[in-house]
């Protein structure tokens, strides 16, 4: 087989319907959308989940759970990906997201435990968990609460 010979594979290239382009193209007047009737208008049709006035099935199911509109989500920093700073840095929100090791900061940033701690760092974080915490303390470093 040659690079000339190259074929999509059959059916998988359509060519696009092109409505309302006269009588002879056989999608002309009603542009394949029939006479009349609620579909056949500008703006037409029914909004998503609507059943023709039957009760819809997301009002049929029953609904569970709460949904806390209070709860702040923290971005995550486990403390093996914190061995990628030099000794002695001072590691602050700012330095996570320039560095990449953070997107976006959310409601704050949550130091975990994961991994070993190899460098002594000063951490600044709005939460720290209590292993992450022994384990900055245990490689040297400070973990501070901002």
């Amino acid at each position: 087989m040659k690079i000339h010979e190259l074929q999509p594979a059959p059916g998988s290239r359509q060519t696009r319907k092109r409505v309302g382009r006269g009588v002879g193209s056989g999608m002309g007047k009603t542009s394949t959308r029939g006479h009349k009737g609620q579909n056949a208008r500008a703006g037409g049709g029914v909004r998503p989940g609507f059943e023709g006035g039957q009760n819809p099935l997301y009002r049929r199911l029953p609904k569970r759970g709460f949904h806390n509109p209070f709860r702040k989500e923290y971005a995550i920093v486990n403390l093996d990906q914190l061995n990628a700073f030099a000794d002695g840095t001072e590691v602050t929100p700012e330095l996570l997201i320039e560095s990449g090791i953070i997107k976006n900061p959310q409601a704050g940033i949550k130091v975990l435990g994961d991994g070993e701690l190899t460098v002594k760092l000063t951490v600044k974080a709005n939460k720290f968990s209590k292993s992450a915490a022994e384990k900055i303390n245990a490689a040297g470093g400070t973990a501070e609460v901002i």
